[in-house]
């Protein structure tokens, strides 16, 4: 098989739309399966037909509520039995969780535990072991089923010839950190093209705030130490199996700095062989 993913994660944070995106990008997915059965699954999976008429691409989504206890489990025996096998977790804040199910009016898994939030943390504190071990975590708590589906194609359409998948996020301190990411760096000691009033209208697309930036002697130093850090890194993050790797730069609003500076870093990772996906969360904001 030429790839298997887990889809895990928190009730309500979008585990039913991944897996129609993946379904949509031509994946075998599987819902609703006993954990018991899934290591059966996989077996089957890997030998079922001559070679070329098998599953190459299979998802197993991984529910919670009473199968909870074994599907923490079952996912570290696959771990071992299944080389290269990828967990994806879908999370989401707690409010937006409550606010979700609460238009829906459907029963939380964890719902003996208390309010639908004492509910919600119960099964944050039940799934934190998978968590914790996933290759990729998307939080859903400001994405639309549409932008969940692009970024799903960002990370699993295609994609030979990359051995990791690489992603470039620029975002806003004032609106939060981003939970999905591998890696954060501040921008923020930069020079802010916000307190020029030419400047403030635009983004760190545009060349004005690019020339404005790169202008400064401490952008010239910080890019090329940078440039620097990730030769060294990315290099030994293939090396140890990682497939999926997001660098995420913030500034103070997430409209000039992070964003330029996202931009060239998505360049020189493009140097390095690794296409990267650009997202810039809080440009509009």
């Amino acid at each position: 098989m030429s790839a298997f993913i887990v889809i895990a994660g928190m009730s309500g944070a979008g585990r039913s739309h991944a897996a129609n995106n993946l379904e949509d990008l031509g994946w075998f997915v599987m819902d609703n399966l006993p954990p018991s059965l899934i290591p059966k699954v996989a077996e089957l999976a890997e030998v079922a037909g001559p070679p070329g008429t098998g599953i190459d691409q299979l998802a197993l989504v991984v529910g919670t509520g009473r199968y909870h206890d074994e599907a923490v489990g079952m996912i570290d025996d696959l771990r071992a039995q299944i080389p290269g096998l990828r967990i994806l977790f879908l999370d989401a804040a707690t409010d937006v969780l409550v606010r979700r199910y609460e238009s829906t009016r459907r029963r939380h898994p964890f719902s003996e535990a208390g309010t639908l939030a004492d509910a919600i943390e119960a099964e944050r504190a039940a799934l934190e072991p998978v968590r914790a071990t996933a290759d990729v975590v998307i939080d859903t708590t400001e994405l639309n089923v549409h932008q969940l589906r692009d970024r799903m194609s960002e990370l699993f359409d295609a994609g030979e010839g990359q051995s990791m998948r690489a992603t470039v996020v620029s975002f806003g301190y004032t609106h939060g950190l981003p939970l999905d990411v591998d890696m954060v760096i501040d921008c923020r000691f930069l020079p802010n093209p916000h307190w020029v009033e030419e400047l403030r209208p635009l983004s760190g697309r545009d060349a004005p705030v690019v020339d404005y930036l790169m202008g400064q002697p401490v952008t010239a130093e910080f890019l090329d130490r940078m440039e620097s850090l990730l030769a060294l890194l990315v290099p030994q993050y293939v090396a140890e199996g990682k497939s999926y790797l997001t660098v995420a730069f913030g500034c103070t609003g997430g409209r000039h700095r992070s964003v330029a500076v996202t931009e060239h870093f998505a360049q020189v990772l493009a140097t390095m062989g690794h296409e990267p996906a650009v997202m810039h969360r809080d440009i509009d904001k």
